[in-house]
């Protein structure tokens, strides 16, 4: 399937570069973007922006270290070190993101475009980056872009929109397919707690409607509880109640969350805690620093590569009763 996909884009992408008219001009939150010629040197700030030309068959210039998941240390998650082994690839530079876009290092690559579809960069680093090479910013706001809107608004900045659209439609077949061997989990209410956190117990953080961790819940089938999309904020992919309010989410059906049991054990001291029956219930799924914990954030290329097992983990937890 995979190696068939790659023939498939590597067909679309040579027709359309023969195909595609220039200047095109890609539209984001900050306004307008124009792309004069065919890019070719790709650079990437933010999540997972370079894992779209990666799945299209293109090896960045350079694009952001892995900070969160990345098990051995090296910078790369396990999908993306699989993915340049495929490709044959060295490994590019990667830009240090602990404090801040290193606009130094990303200038250093000379790109012809700068991928940041889903990303968190504000007006001014957008001007700064603009000032290296063309930017292709998120759509709409800072964290609320799809894994859908990545790859199609990353692949339109490369005059790719059809290989993009052929991507997420493979996705999205393997995602079906999947979620097919699951079916008693269809229709259960998840909701993505932000953390578990013993130093404040006062207050519940959770991901908001917006948030794709959220929306690739009901990709797998689930759906979003009402009283999540209530509390969630236009433009915001978080949010927090107190945790006098816990009762408000008696509907929930499964709580991903990150943490370990250890933790949870503790927090279930808690009498407020407690009260929150599908934490009480044990239906959770404990994300760790790692790439399970990472991939549950979806992208291109870490979707087929823990699909099985994030479903496996959610049904689990949908059918607990007891702690």
């Amino acid at each position: 399937m995979r190696h068939l996909l790659a023939l498939v884009l590597s067909t679309l992408w040579a027709t359309a570069t023969l195909a595609q008219d220039y200047p095109l001009t890609v539209s984001h939150a900050f306004g307008e973007t124009v792309i004069e010629a065919k890019p070719v040197r790709i650079a990437s700030v933010g999540w997972a922006n370079h894992e779209v030309p990666l799945a299209l068959g293109i090896v960045p210039v350079g694009f952001a270290r892995a900070n969160w998941g990345d098990d051995d240390g090296d910078g790369l998650l396990p999908w993306v070190s699989a993915r340049l082994e495929e490709l044959g690839a060295e490994v590019p530079p990667l830009f240090d993101e602990g404090d801040g876009i290193d606009f130094e290092a990303v200038a250093a690559t000379n790109p012809d475009v700068i991928l940041a579809a889903y990303s968190g960069i504000t007006r001014a680093d957008y001007d700064t980056l603009s000032r290296i090479a063309p930017v292709i910013a998120y759509p709409h706001a800072a964290w609320t872009t799809t894994w859908r809107e990545m790859i199609r608004q990353n692949a339109a900045g490369l005059g790719m929109a059809d290989q993009g659209a052929a991507l997420v439609a493979d996705l999205e077949a393997q995602i079906a397919t999947a979620v097919d061997k699951h079916p008693d989990l269809k229709g259960k209410r998840g909701m993505f707690v932000t953390h578990l956190d013993l130093r404040d117990l006062s207050t519940i953080g959770f991901y908001a409607a917006a948030d794709q961790r959220v929306q690739f819940l009901e990709d797998l089938g689930m759906a979003t509880p009402k009283a999540v999309q209530e509390a969630s904020e236009v433009g915001k992919y978080s949010g927090r109640v107190s945790a006098e309010r816990v009762d408000m989410f008696d509907d929930v059906d499964v709580v991903v969350t990150y943490g370990d049991q250890a933790r949870l054990d503790e927090l279930l001291k808690n009498p407020l805690i407690a009260r929150f029956p599908a934490v009480a219930r044990n239906s959770v799924v404990l994300l760790a620093n790692d790439p399970m914990g990472t991939a549950a954030n979806p992208t291109p290329l870490s979707i087929p590569y823990v699909l099985d097992d994030y479903l496996t983990q959610l049904a689990s937890a949908a059918t607990r009763t007891t702690p």
